[in-house]
């Protein structure tokens, strides 16, 4: 099988967990954080619940051979620096303010709100304006 057919297939898996869990509807997200108010700890729940699957699925999948590639690609860095912690308040900020992050954005996208375009582009010309900074 084609891999981009197998990316695709794994991205509509995502968005249909996304939708299915509700995490593509900014609310939610926003409902969790706002601990001092009406809390919604359904976004726990969800992300409890990956946990519970992603943690054995490494442990899994990382002692056998990838089928499309020659082993698997993890990140060499292993510390903590000053651009991962600039990256991280700026994703975080973003989520906060906005209640998506750039899967559910990307997912958000097949209800055609306006706020959710939105995001997309800026994230869109965020990376491009990085990928020019770092050539």
């Amino acid at each position: 099988m084609n891999q981009k057919i197998i990316a695709l297939l794994a991205g509509l898996l995502f968005g249909a967990g996304l939708a299915a869990s509700g995490m593509n509807d900014s609310n939610v997200v926003q409902g969790f954080l706002d601990v001092s108010g009406d809390w919604n700890p359904s976004l726990m729940f969800v992300m409890a619940a990956a946990l519970m699957v992603t943690i054995p699925g490494f442990q899994y999948f990382l002692r056998r051979k990838p089928i499309f590639a020659q082993g698997f690609q993890l990140p060499s860095l292993k510390s903590i620096d000053r651009q991962l912690v600039i990256g991280a308040i700026i994703f975080g900020a973003g989520w906060g303010l906005v209640g998506l992050c750039p899967g559910p954005a990307i997912a958000a996208l097949g209800y055609l709100n306006w706020e959710g375009v939105v995001f997309v582009l800026a994230m869109l010309a965020g990376a491009k304006l990085r990928q020019v900074q770092t050539t």
